[in-house]
């Protein structure tokens, strides 16, 4: 598992990791490069084929455009249309010629709906191969959505929709018997859930067979959980079993991704007292050790060791500072009333810890001894610790969760709003700042995310009046963008591009019957050469306004948009795009 020696066990992208490193491992990328920051150079390291791997799925999501529209709407210039819309959107290149995770989810979301539009239309061959085969493929695509990243809830919420949909109707078909019913049931039960169950379950055992080394991201686990990997310093460990006075311990925790017991030099804020900080650190630390010592300090090192029993009043001292932990009647900083919250005020991934009298028995207020450290103790196997395969699935999950949800704004750090997205409103920076660097910068093509835009509009407004196929895109559109309005944690722009698929999809069937229905408005004669010239034009337009803007996915160099000079003057049509 070398390979995927940059990887963490925090990461959220599970699937993703795997196969980028596999992708890595096959073309000779040796894992030593440590994926820091967009922009990095990578010198000497092989990454082409991890890079043409995304790069290979990303050109899927073209071809899967069109054949989802093709089959929806039955018109192929509505599919050719959707499927130009990709092809010369520079947002689109740019994700998918890098190594991101952004791609592989579009791949495995654009598969899981594509399968679904053809498994719609085998309806009237029930239970044939090709009824199975894209059931069962659904299936796949789902558990990779999902693998991927949590966003791929949202597919499979789709895909749950026009599944219940498409049981109703067979409900209500009186042809039916209660026992086929029963068979159609059964058989998507399967497909849909239980397939992909087992598909996501295995992803993470081979996940956690992989990955099985120990990282910078340790500290976010259980003690039990760091004992499985390799290279910790609980694997394979011993230590006493007993806690004595004159031990020297690391205090973790015991909530899911809690921290270590922590103290550093810093000093609490002016007014609380001129006390060290005592925190909750999620990494492992020098300042994380405590000495266990009697309350009056009348320890005896030269003795045999004497245990410390329940009930006993103990002091603990830090290690490094040489000062002891109390509590006093000055109010914590920024906690009330409870026992500990994230607060990134006192440091770094630092959670404060308070006393308080008030707060119940729980998690969050109890706490285990991870290392133990005294000589005069004898020793047993820390193995027994070993958790088993679901207790390591599910802590794993919670320490993604509460990992995805913490991810908050660091200093000067821009945090894009959902309302920015469609209208194209910003960028993101992948690489270089000013002119003497080389620049790309992520944005979609104006013209293209505009026209998806109005073509919404038009859409919802045309559905006023008739009932209109693609129904089933505005609504994956809906779960694909508005959960980020209630979300917490740090968005950013890129998080819009799984909804933009749905968005350009609707705007090709949008345009089709916008184009179709001329004739309600010319004669026929004169409409249908309405219709190719609107073709002929949204398709011209769109190549053009590729050439216009390509240097944002493939890089710029020389002065910025605003100066004359610049081979991007006189294209920076809003204030806020950055280039």
């Amino acid at each position: 598992s070398g390979f995927l020696l940059c990887v963490t066990q925090k990461d959220v992208s599970t699937l993703t990791q795997m196969l980028i490193g596999l992708a890595g491992y096959l073309t000779g990328y040796d894992g030593s490069f440590p994926f820091i920051k967009p922009g990095d150079k990578y010198e000497h390291h092989n990454y082409l084929g991890m890079r043409a791997f995304c790069a290979a799925l990303g050109s899927c999501l073209p071809p899967f455009t069109f054949l989802i529209v093709l089959e929806l709407s039955r018109s192929t210039p509505a599919a050719i249309i959707a499927a130009s819309l990709l092809i010369f959107d520079t947002g689109c290149i740019t994700l998918s010629q890098y190594i991101l995770l952004d791609p592989i989810l579009m791949f495995f979301i654009m598969g899981s709906v594509l399968c679904m539009v053809r498994f719609n239309t085998q309806r009237l061959r029930p239970f044939s191969f090709s009824w199975w085969f894209w059931l069962l493929l659904a299936g796949v695509c789902l558990s990779g959505s999902l693998g991927v990243k949590f966003v791929g809830l949202f597919v499979i919420l789709l895909v749950g929709i026009n599944t219940a949909f498409d049981l109703w109707r067979l409900l209500g078909d009186l042809s039916l018997s209660l026992v086929d019913f029963g068979k159609h049931l059964l058989a998507r039960v399967f497909g849909l859930i239980m397939l992909p169950l087992f598909l996501y379950t295995t992803i993470f055992a081979v996940h956690f067979v992989v990955l099985n080394r120990s990282g910078p991201g340790d500290g976010f686990f259980s003690s039990s959980f760091q004992s499985r990997l390799i290279g910790n310093n609980l694997h394979n460990a011993s230590m006493p079993e007993y806690l004595a006075y004159g031990s020297l311990i690391t205090v973790k925790n015991l909530r899911i991704a809690g921290g270590y017991l922590h103290s550093h030099w810093h000093l609490y804020p002016e007014g609380v007292g001129a006390h060290q900080q005592v925190t909750a650190y999620l990494h492992k630390d020098y300042n994380n050790l405590w000495l266990v010592k009697r309350p009056d300090n009348s320890d005896d090192l030269t003795g045999p060791p004497e245990l410390v029993h329940h009930g006993d009043i103990i002091r603990l001292e830090h290690r490094v500072r040489i000062r002891n932990l109390h509590s006093h009647f000055h109010e914590a900083p920024l906690t009330k009333n409870t026992c500990r919250s994230p607060v990134m005020a006192l440091g770094w991934e630092q959670v404060e810890v308070t006393c308080s009298p008030y707060v119940k028995e729980s998690p969050n207020t109890q706490w285990n001894i991870e290392d133990l450290i005294n000589p005069k103790l004898p020793n047993i196997s820390l193995s027994v610790l070993k958790p088993t395969f679901l207790e390591i699935l599910w802590e794993s999950h919670i320490v993604m969760i509460r990992g995805n949800s913490d991810l908050k704004p660091k200093d000067n750090e821009m945090n894009s709003k959902p309302w920015h997205w469609p209208i194209n409103y910003q960028g993101l920076r992948f690489s270089g700042v000013n002119e003497t660097e080389y620049r790309v910068y992520l944005l979609g093509n104006p013209v293209i995310w505009w026209l998806n835009l109005l073509s919404l509009a038009l859409f919802v407004l045309m559905l006023t009046v008739a009932s209109l196929g693609g129904g089933m895109l505005l609504l994956g559109w809906l779960l694909h963008y508005l959960p980020f309005y209630i979300m917490s944690r740090i968005l950013y722009y890129h998080h819009y591009f799984p909804a933009m698929l749905f968005s350009s999809m609707l705007t090709g069937i949008t345009l089709d019957i916008f184009l179709q229905n001329l004739h309600l408005l010319f004669s026929s004669s004169i409409s249908h050469y309405f219709v190719r010239g609107g073709q002929f034009i949204l398709l011209l337009g769109f190549i053009y306004s590729f050439y216009l803007f390509h240097p944002l996915s493939y890089g710029m160099r020389g002065p910025l948009a605003h100066d004359p000079a610049s081979s991007m003057a006189g294209l920076r049509w809003m204030e806020s795009w950055e280039f």
